[in-house]
């Protein structure tokens, strides 16, 4: 028996948390599952995990072990998976990271259609606005809209990005004098606590220095969507992406303000962990991502 193989067994047993689901999942006896971990156990000459009847726990060392041993089984099977692409399809499962306004709007449907196209490889997708650690939770790519930092991931662009600073013309008829974006300090915003900055909105002045407004309003929400209903009600005025508002600002039922300080240093960008192999599942994802916006955008 090779060692890959006790390999898989003790990551099967650590992720499903216990020997009887390790055998559910995998179809192999747990009284063989038990078999290859004891024997990767005493190959290592260490206890990796405590057994009880009621209990199952990861020793320190086999907290280490299955950290390091993880990624050598994805690189191994990513490899598989590059040697294989071009004479099979995609299967296996692909975790997405995504934000959640990205899923909601109509941009969302790039995902359905790449399910649509790659029936065989099962698309698992987790809505969160938050920044999730694709290494220590388990995503193979996510999807961020943002200013792109470095983070120590490999990014790939897969379309612009701009916001609008919008509002209806009955608001911004009974504030006549806002001619520049400092003059957003005194009036009512409607405030998405989705941004980082939330409070404040930084402006790229025409020599490219930048300068920050501060913000105030009657509504504080963590959703463009309802941000965007409470300016179409006249409640303020509100900084909503292009993917949302597009629609709204081209009718003429949103009016745009100071688009030539808005910044255009941010976009779409499909993120994954740095890897000698890449899984093609992932490249096939970005590629698909990238042509789905040229197509669309």
């Amino acid at each position: 028996m090779d060692t890959l193989t006790r390999i898989r067994a003790f990551i099967d047993v650590v992720e499903a948390e216990g020997f009887s689901a390790a055998a559910r999942k995998t179809g192999r006896s747990k009284a063989l599952l038990s078999k290859y971990v004891r024997e990767l156990e005493d190959e290592l000459g260490a206890l990796l995990l405590n057994r009880t009847t009621r209990q199952f726990s990861m020793t320190e060392a086999g907290h280490t072990y299955y950290r390091t041993a993880s990624d050598i089984l994805k690189e191994i099977d990513n490899l598989a998976d590059l040697v294989r692409e071009n004479n099979q399809q995609l299967k296996g499962r692909l975790r997405v990271s995504v934000p959640r306004t990205f899923v909601d709007a109509d941009v969302g449907q790039s995902l359905i259609d790449f399910a649509r196209e790659n029936p065989d490889l099962a698309l698992e997708i987790a809505a969160d606005d938050r920044f999730v650690d694709l290494i220590e939770e388990g995503f193979d790519v996510a999807v961020r809209v943002t200013k792109l930092e470095d983070s120590g991931m490999i990014a790939r662009k897969i379309s612009d990005f701009r916001v609008h600073i919008c509002a209806t013309k009955e608001f911004l008829d009974r504030y006549p004098t806002l001619e520049h974006p400092n003059d957003l300090a005194n009036v009512p915003f409607i405030i998405d606590t989705n941004n980082r900055s939330q409070n404040s909105i930084r402006f790229f002045n025409p020599d490219s220095s930048t300068f920050n407004v501060t913000i105030s309003g009657p509504i504080e929400v963590n959703s463009p969507h309802a941000t965007l209903r409470a300016a179409l009600s006249g409640l303020g005025v509100a900084v909503v992406p292009d993917f949302i508002g597009r629609k709204v600002i081209e009718s003429g039922e949103l009016l745009t303000l100071f688009n030539d300080y808005i910044p255009t240093d941010r976009g779409i960008y499909a993120v994954y962990p740095h890897r000698r192999y890449l899984p093609a599942k992932v490249r096939v994802f970005v590629d698909y991502l990238h042509n789905w916006f040229r197509k669309h955008g």
